[in-house]
């Protein structure tokens, strides 16, 4: 919008960008790329590793199942993805943004919505200070009170977000290089699941940065609720994983965090637009817990807006009518196709626990009999396996779980 010489605030509640925001942190080349093009070139881009390698832990108590893919395709540029720290990579990003012509205003807290005749027209600061204008664009995080205000949104429910908590975790650089088996500036990203959420729908993550480690767990506040377990209580336990506990040895905590994620994609995403008003990102519940995607989805997501608010200037109408190709622009996009695709998956897996409890950890005692080699036969050790499995679940059960897999996925 700056660039096509709007004038453009940003109204930051933090003392500074990103003071107010946490994340894993996995950011997405591509939707970057489409806002500042070839950004990995500036000598100042604050991103900390690309990462080269993912991998998947289905855990039990004492083990883990490792599925993991690397590639040298992702070495080359422009790469697949990076870490980074919020705190560092949001200070950056602001200053391109001025630079583009932005106004940036930080300590400032927005307290009400401002309309007149029927379409919103501006804000009210928390100080009583007035800001006027034709289109507000509301990326407040998960708990967005203009949307509320405006009518687009309830409050959410417990069983619509998850509480993520996460440590930074300082450790020499060489010995992240020679603990993950990395080259220069390589990176790897890992998701676990199974007993390290204690059964409850979630997943724990540790990602390489440069000289410290993320590490965190998230799951659904209602599970939480239910289980009366303590976030801190949580993250501490899956640090206590011996195969974590030996990924993070000898770190030093440096930073603990907690958030609340948007969890109810497509079922809760709310109305996107009104008169004088959009909504993006995590206050529309633009988050696909599957795969770990939601800063790209709010990039996007920024991007159509501020497309959408060029468009309605041009007009001069910034009623919902224009403002609707907004929406359409997210129909046409990654965004809706893939909240459309895996707007079953936590629903089919809470009616199923048994997908993230009894199997994972049914996969890792098979894996501990077929790897050990004690003077059985593999046939005999197979059979045992088989015969293990029945004892707990009959034919029917492991083809109804089998399809509600795949129902989920």
């Amino acid at each position: 919008m700056a660039r096509a010489g709007l004038n453009v605030v940003v109204l930051e509640r933090g003392q500074y960008p990103g003071a107010k925001n946490v994340q894993g942190a996995v950011l997405y080349t591509k939707m970057l790329a489409d806002i500042l093009p070839e950004f990995w070139k500036d000598t100042h881009s604050p991103t900390e590793r690309y990462i080269t390698e993912q991998r998947v832990g289905i855990m039990s108590e004492d083990s883990c199942i490792q599925v993991g893919f690397r590639s040298q395709r992702w070495v080359s540029e422009p790469h697949n993805c990076y870490t980074i720290i919020r705190v560092i990579f949001d200070k950056w990003y602001a200053k391109k943004a001025e630079e583009a012509g932005v106004q940036i205003f930080c300590g400032t807290t927005v307290s009400e919505v401002l309309k007149k005749n029927g379409r919103v027209c501006g804000i009210k600061t928390s100080e009583g200070d007035e800001l006027l204008a034709d289109v507000v664009i509301a990326c407040d995080g998960v708990n967005s009170m203009l949307a509320q205000q405006v009518g687009l949104i309830d409050e959410w429910k417990s069983g619509e977000v998850a509480l993520g908590v996460k440590e930074i975790l300082e450790l020499p650089r060489e010995k992240i290089q020679d603990r993950f088996c990395l080259d220069g500036n390589e990176g790897v990203t890992m998701e676990m699941f199974g007993s390290i959420t204690k059964g409850m729908i979630g997943y724990a993550f540790l990602y390489t940065n440069k000289e410290t480690l993320s590490f965190g767990v998230g799951c659904k506040l209602s599970h939480f609720q239910k289980t009366g377990i303590k976030p801190y209580d949580l993250l501490e336990y899956a640090k206590s994983h011996p195969s974590v506990r030996r990924m993070i040895a000898g770190a030093k905590p440096l930073e603990y965090s907690a958030h609340l994620i948007p969890e109810g994609g497509y079922k809760s995403l709310p109305p996107l637009y009104s008169d004088g008003f959009l909504i993006a990102g995590d206050a529309a519940q633009m988050v696909n817990p599957t795969h770990r995607e939601g800063s790209n989805m709010a990039m996007t997501a920024g991007l159509f807006a501020g497309e959408t608010v060029i468009e309605a200037k041009k007009k001069g109408d910034f009623s919902a009518e224009t403002l609707s190709a907004y929406q359409k622009k997210l129909n046409k996009s990654f965004i809706m196709a893939d909240l459309i695709e895996h707007k079953d998956v936590e629903d089919k897996v809470e009616q199923n626990m048994d997908l993230i409890t009894f199997y994972p950890e049914m996969a890792c005692k098979a894996a501990y009999q077929y790897f050990t080699v004690d003077g059985r036969s593999k046939h005999e050790i197979q059979k045992a396996m088989i015969r293990g499995l029945r004892k707990q679940r009959s034919i029917i059960q492991l083809i109804r779980d089998a399809f509600a897999l795949k129902k989920a996925f």
